[in-house]
């Protein structure tokens, strides 16, 4: 291998996509300290935001996603795109990386299109069970393809398919130790049962909706809830909260210490997203899965399914979360011996090193 090796990192969007790449940066970073690596996304996402706070320099594309409905915007897709593949192209001749990798979010399509063209060995990280578009077509051209789900040989070529996990950060491993650190940062009582509510960085309006309609039922539990509700819907959750005495009812719009927010809880309710998935695993928490219906290809009620399946979570569809989502959590909760099972085979599907494990697949390709 090279004395001196760049690699170009691409995956943003959602914080799904922004953590595992930047996970997969650091672990590329130990095996090989003299790496240099730099990000491309998205302008305007998360990842220009996230990425330069995790020490790493980025370049934004303008590219877009297609829009499910009619929208103005949609008409600027293909421009953006070709400007977006353009801009891709001066940035790999400009980097002259020695592979790149994609790991979701808008700007992998154009950078890995462009690596592919010019010759730089390429690696995929598809985190879900049923692989998008982009990843389909870019496979053709990929050196290797790191996946988290069984039989993924539907969409890929076998032959390139590597089972590594999806990678998550590092503060989230051995999180019991952290306990009783994680009862006193969020004012919670070591004898009362904790739910975390989590939607994502943006929050999940039907999830939020489902604890607002239930305020109620929950003021006569002796339940305490951490409840992330997204930057999004927090002020309309704080406005409705007005009307209640709920002291054990902790909300905040972003929880910037999710290891302690996974220390703290005896269950977890939960999007679907890959990312999310594999952290529910690794800190072998007993779940309950609401999939977002507003992804391609209905991919989160996939991911979800694959736990289910195994015995490892419990999934309520979105249509019936407002009804079912928060006696369900609550009966859960209850039931020890049924969270243990959960957590238990939640923990058999962990995989710990996944980051490792891909910068290794990665520098291999060099």
């Amino acid at each position: 291998m090279k004395q001196k090796v760049k690699i170009i990192v691409s995956g943003g969007g959602t914080g799904g996509h922004i953590y595992p790449a930047i996970s997969i940066a650091n672990a590329l970073k130990q095996k090989h300290s003299d790496c240099e690596i730099l990000f491309v996304g998205a302008e305007g996402k998360m990842e220009m935001e996230k990425v330069p706070a995790a020490g790493y320099d980025i370049v934004g594309l303008p590219i877009r996603g297609l829009q499910r409905s009619f929208s103005k915007e949609n008409l600027k897709f293909f421009s953006r795109l070709l400007k977006s593949i353009w801009q891709a192209k001066a940035i790999v001749k400009g980097f002259q990386p020695d592979a790149v990798v994609g790991v979701g979010g808008y700007a992998s399509g154009p950078l890995l299109h462009v690596a592919a063209k010019l010759g730089v060995p390429a690696l995929i990280q598809e985190q879900n069970s049923y692989a998008g578009i982009t990843n389909k077509l870019l496979a053709k051209k990929a050196k290797k393809i790191c996946v988290a789900y069984e039989g993924m040989e539907r969409f890929f070529p076998k032959e390139k398919i590597v089972m590594t996990g999806n990678p998550v950060r590092k503060d989230l491993l051995e999180i019991e130790s952290k306990k009783a650190e994680a009862l006193e940062y969020f004012n919670l009582e070591k004898d009362k049962k904790t739910i975390l509510i989590v939607g994502g960085s943006l929050g999940a309006r039907t999830i939020n909706n489902s604890v607002l309609k239930s305020l109620e039922t929950i003021s006569k539990s002796s339940v305490q809830i951490i409840w992330q509700t997204g930057k999004f819907y927090i002020e309309k959750v704080k406005k409705e909260l007005e009307n209640w005495d709920l002291p054990d009812v902790k909300v905040s719009d972003f929880l910037s210490r999710m290891d302690l927010a996974y220390a703290a809880a005896d269950i977890v309710i939960s999007r679907a997203g890959a990312g999310t998935i594999s952290e529910l695993c690794l800190v072998e928490k007993a779940c309950i899965l609401v999939p977002s219906p507003n992804v391609s290809e209905d991919h989160q009620t996939k991911n979800a399914m694959a736990l289910v399946n195994k015995d490892a979570a419990i999934m309520v569809k979105d249509i019936e979360a407002e009804e079912m989502l928060i006696p369900q959590a609550l009966e859960l909760i209850k039931n020890e011996e049924k969270c243990a099972v959960l957590a238990k085979n939640c923990k058999l599907l962990a995989k710990p090193d996944a980051a490792d494990d891909i910068a290794e697949h990665i520098l291999a390709m060099i």
